[in-house]
């Protein structure tokens, strides 16, 4: 480490970073400063450019124009392991982990320690992995599958991982998303004990209450270029939503009235060995029905069932009044049901095909004759979803892969949309998304219910329960432990159902 720079010293520069793809300017002449020794906000709408500067910074893209200064040294790095070797590191809002591989493989992958003989010294692997995950105070096995655990769980590898590497800046993308409120204090007092070992946090949440708790300094982007860049205490949450927006959110959970007495599905005692336990409750069309618990309470799970993507050993699921058979993707989409994932890019999205092959692919079968596609009627849909939906994209050929985490989302939304669905099963529907985005999806929940569709949303945002939902379903160990009307709902009652005295998953706050 370089001891010229001290704590307070500037440690990265940016000068009007500039970065074009086609058809987008993504960064338009940005200019900060980062200070040495801080944990420095990144905050902005999805769309604002603060992916791709730091993927910039860690030589995922190279900037199209303007200079970024590390030490006082210009630098360009032409890839991560370039970044990484000179003390840049980034835990991104995708997590990047080997799934076949095990937990203390994956924390190490690339700086192995060796024995005398000049061989991988595993057991050296494992100790230092496991005094890592200890470090963290968390359950996770280091001999573990990464790909046999939850997205919590993994979320905690890649913080490991990257801790492993004693970087002296480290950047965080969303790194609590899918962390439960103790985690989220873990993670913070590593934060300020990195601190005052002098590395540097850039921090990137959609949670503002998380940068007041964890920040020094706050830089705001909008539209690909810099707003400002304050110290925390100086800003209040309305301030910097305003930053971020460029007006005034007047209402944050727009919750519309459209329920209706016709029942859509019903789900009858249905168990899934170990996983859930005797679940019951129905969903009634222009109804949503949100699902709140804890990390590992069985809501994915429950969805999942539901879906066809795993099975179920004995209960019953009717739509529409009929008891049906779901033992597929296929079976439920045919049936009129969709799902939405938690994990957009791996299960919502082809991230290497199209906004208007990704949107089309659940209405092939609607739009084709004989085999053939109806290009015309293809487009004719994703103009109208693009245009509903407000996706922000230069073109309908262009791969989703370059959108932002909230346009990603309306085209996963969009597509079902597309299909004209009934049942809606949404996992995590706002995850990684702006406050801006996440009010935008809000009212296209709304757009669905008021032609009828039924959502059953699981959300580990407990004012996003309360707000959307008609009714709230608690699960606990996979069992559903109460029903609340939204008159009777709030923050207390749903923690006391959820686990009595301990944390809902997420904030509730």
């Amino acid at each position: 480490m370089d001891k010229t720079i001290k704590n307070g010293d500037c440690i990265l520069r940016f000068e009007n970073v500039t970065k074009r793809f086609p058809g987008v300017l993504a960064l338009d002449s940005v200019s900060f400063d980062v200070l040495k020794g801080e944990v420095h906000a990144l905050v902005g709408e999805n769309g604002a450019g603060k992916s791709t500067l730091i993927k910039i910074v860690t030589g995922v893209y190279q900037k199209t124009s303007g200079n970024i200064l590390f030490q006082g040294i210009p630098i360009d790095y032409q890839n991560p392991h370039e970044a990484l070797r000179n003390g840049v590191a980034a835990i991104y809002q995708e997590l990047n982990l080997i799934p076949a591989l095990t937990v203390a493989e994956n924390i190490f992958m690339g700086h192995h320690f060796k024995n005398e003989r000049g061989f991988v010294d595993w057991r050296k692997i494992k100790e230092e992995a496991q005094k890592l995950i200890d470090f963290l105070e968390v359950d996770v096995d280091v001999d573990a599958k990464v790909g046999t655990l939850g997205v919590a769980k993994k979320q905690v590898v890649e913080i490991a991982k990257a801790l492993s590497l004693n970087a002296q800046v480290l950047i965080m993308d969303e790194p609590t998303a899918a962390l439960a409120k103790k985690e989220i204090e873990t993670l913070f007092r590593i934060i300020r004990f990195l601190k005052t070992q002098g590395v540097t946090i850039i921090y990137i949440s959609h949670h503002l209450d998380e940068i007041f708790a964890i920040a020094d300094r706050v830089t705001v982007l909008r539209d690909g270029k810099h707003v400002s860049t304050n110290t925390t205490s100086a800003l209040s949450i309305d301030d910097l939503i305003r930053k971020m927006v460029g007006r005034k959110l007047t209402e944050q959970f727009p919750y519309m009235n459209h329920q209706s007495k016709d029942e859509i599905l019903h789900v009858e005692n249905l168990n899934r060995n170990g996983i859930l336990h005797d679940i019951s409750f129905s969903l009634k069309k222009g109804q949503i029905v949100g699902l709140a618990g804890m990390v590992g309470s069985g809501r994915t799970e429950l969805l999942r069932a539901i879906y066809g993507l795993d099975p179920i050993d004995s209960g019953k699921i009717f739509v529409k009044g009929q008891e049906v058979k779901i033992q597929s993707p296929q079976d439920a989409i045919n049936l009129g049901i969709a799902l939405l994932p938690e994990e957009r890019k791996t299960q919502g999205l082809v991230l290497l095909l199209s906004v208007i092959d990704n949107i089309g692919l659940p209405s092939l079968t609607k739009i084709s004759t004989r085999g053939f596609i109806n290009d015309k009627e293809l487009n004719r849909i994703t103009a109208e979803m693009v245009q509903m939906m407000n996706i922000k994209t230069p073109s309908f050929d262009q791969k989703v892969m370059f959108l932002s985490g909230g346009n990603q989302q309306k085209v996963v939304l969009g597509k079902w949309f597309a299909r004209e669905c009934d049942i809606y099963l949404f996992d995590e529907p706002t995850r990684g998304i702006d406050v801006g985005a996440k009010v935008e999806i809000y009212h296209l929940m709304n757009k669905l219910i008021e032609r009828g569709a039924a959502i059953l949303m699981v959300s580990s945002e407990l004012p996003e329960i309360l707000g959307m939902s008609d009714q709230i379903l608690v699960m606990k160990e996979g069992r559903i432990t109460g029903q609340l009307s939204r008159q009777n709902a709030n923050q207390e009652e749903v923690l006391k159902l959820a686990i009595g005295g301990g944390h809902l998953s997420g904030r509730s706050d």
